[in-house]
This record gives C-alpha cells, structure tokens and sequence, in this order.
C-alpha cells in the first residue's frame, strides 16, 4: 500500500533525517494515473465554460478521421458530445481507457501538426420522447 509516506526510521537509514517529501507536480493532470472506478470528464471552452459527465454514463465512442478535421463523437446517455479538432486518435484510445480527465478546446490558430489538439466541442442534448 504506497501512498508516498515514508518512515522516519527509512530516512535516518537514508542518512537525512530532515529530507522533507516533495508533491509531484510535473504530472499530466489532464488524464488519470491508473484505471478506476468513479470517473469523470470535464470539458472546458475557451471562454471559460465547463461542464463534466461522469463516464458511467457513456454509451459508446466514435472516431471518425475526416478530410479537414477528426471528430470523436461521444454518447451519454442524456447528451450526445462533439469533440472537433486535430490528430484525435490518441485521444480517442485515451478515452477507450477512460482516461482523459480533462479535455481542454483551443483557438485552431495554436495547431502545431504534431500533437493533438481540441478546436471545438459541442454538446446535444437528446430528446427523451
């Protein structure tokens, strides 16, 4: 069970008694560490907006890599979710896992070719009738 406590006795062994734990900060907080149970999916728009879906509540996912740009359509089962933008795939795979924890749009103009890149995310609602 490691959860990053250290023993005093492990530090004097270690010759530094006074060595204080540092936090992790350099990881991705965009994604998960490791698959879990309760998980959920925050979508951001530039402008500040949010909105997040717990992931128990996603039917199916689907890719579709396009002639301009790829499209990765998410299925909740109250909203139907867009994701437009750049080099999707890994995202999509991510998303198999259900990983991402955040998904962030940004303005097309930041597009660099290399990595991925969310330009737009538009959610549907479904009729229930």
């Amino acid at each position: 069970m490691s959860q990053g406590y250290k023993l005093r006795f492990d530090q004097m062994r270690e010759n530094d008694p006074t060595q204080t734990e540092q936090n992790e900060t350099t990881e991705n907080q965009d994604y998960y560490q490791q698959s879990g149970s309760t998980r959920n999916l925050c979508l951001v728009w530039p402008d500040g907006k949010r909105a997040f879906y717990n992931y128990s509540y996603l039917v199916s996912v689907a890719f579709d890599p396009g002639e301009d740009k790829n499209v990765i359509t998410l299925c909740f089962s109250s909203d139907v979710i867009k994701i437009q933008g750049f080099l999707l795939e890994p995202l999509f795979m991510a998303l198999f896992e259900h990983l991402p924890r955040i998904i962030t749009a940004t303005d097309e103009r930041y597009a660099t070719g290399e990595e991925s890149l969310v330009t737009n995310i538009l959610i549907e609602n479904k009729d229930n009738g």
